[in-house]
């Protein structure tokens, strides 16, 4: 079974954001995001569409990186690794119209440089506390 989740990044009152399958809760793809992706390679992420699965890079090394034999640690994204189409990244004047918009568990967004956390319900929190909180009630 999937854990869904949404990728955001904030350009000034607006976010892009992307749809992810794969293994959204904190201890996946948020520590992935918070470990991996700065400002530039976030932007770089969310610019690729929505994905399957989230890696340490989204850069492929290799000619056979596809959905079906990804390369390791590869992000994995709908419409460059398997064809799809209408998989762009979605433009949101709120969190609250991402949040009506996607309806996941998981929200990701980088604001300024710094990784933000919502589960849709209670706000916003950096990344870093939602994982280190994550780590102590384990």
């Amino acid at each position: 079974m999937s854990t869904h989740s949404v990728i955001g990044v904030m350009h000034g009152d607006k976010c892009k954001a992307v749809y992810c399958h794969w293994d959204g809760y904190l201890e996946h793809n948020g520590d992935l995001l918070l470990k991996h992706y700065d400002s530039a390679k976030a932007n770089h992420l969310v610019s690729l569409g929505s994905i399957s699965s989230l890696g340490h890079s989204v850069v492929a090394n290799c000619d056979y990186h596809c959905i079906d034999t990804p390369e390791r640690g590869v992000t994995v994204f709908f419409g460059r690794d398997r064809g799809d189409t209408d998989q762009e990244y979605q433009v949101f004047d709120s969190d609250q119209e991402m949040f009506d918009y996607y309806e996941e568990n998981f929200y990701y967004v980088m604001k300024d440089g710094v990784w933000y956390f919502s589960n849709g319900f209670h706000g916003w929190m950096t990344l870093e506390s939602a994982l280190k909180t994550a780590n102590e009630t384990a």
